[in-house]
């Protein structure tokens, strides 16, 4: 079961991933001497659907060991995906695609973000989670974005 799991996990790894900016961050506690604790917004477009844009809050810690990107970020976040102009798709998308991946960690541990495709509703679902080599967090967040003038096209 592990092994249909890493091998999941490797394929996912293969599609075209966004990059994320960051559009802000808030304080979650004040370090005298080193960065603090905080939660970031990050934004990405969708590498396959042009006109929806993603945005995934995280917390990031601080101290010292953030500061040189050793420490290990808790599995706490949201994501929340939006229509942003006319929607495009760049070609046929398959039904389960991982869309972001970000480290949480010096090595180990990430943030990703696949879409998964409700063929029935005509909806593009975004879900969020983090994942370790060993043993990912059941801490999730979903959201959708409704596809109202077109269907969606499916690889098959």
């Amino acid at each position: 079961m592990k092994k249909i799991a890493l091998l999941s996990l490797a394929c996912l790894s293969l599609a075209p991933l966004a990059r994320a900016e960051e559009v802000g961050e808030v304080s979650t506690t004040f370090k005298l001497l080193s960065p603090n604790d905080k939660v970031v917004v990050e934004a990405f477009d969708d590498p396959a659907v042009q006109g929806v844009a993603c945005y995934v809050s995280r917390a990031r810690t601080g101290g010292y060991s953030g500061a040189l990107g050793l420490a290990k970020d808790p599995s706490r976040f949201s994501v929340a995906c939006r229509q942003v102009g006319s929607i495009r798709f760049n070609g046929p998308l398959p039904k389960q695609e991982q869309v972001f991946k970000e480290g949480a960690s010096f090595v180990f541990k990430h943030v990703r973000v696949v879409r998964i495709i409700d063929v029935k509703r005509n909806v593009l679902t975004y879900l969020t989670y983090s994942d370790k080599l060993v043993d990912g967090s059941p801490d999730n967040a979903i959201t959708a974005v409704a596809v109202l003038d077109q269907k969606i096209p499916l690889k098959k």
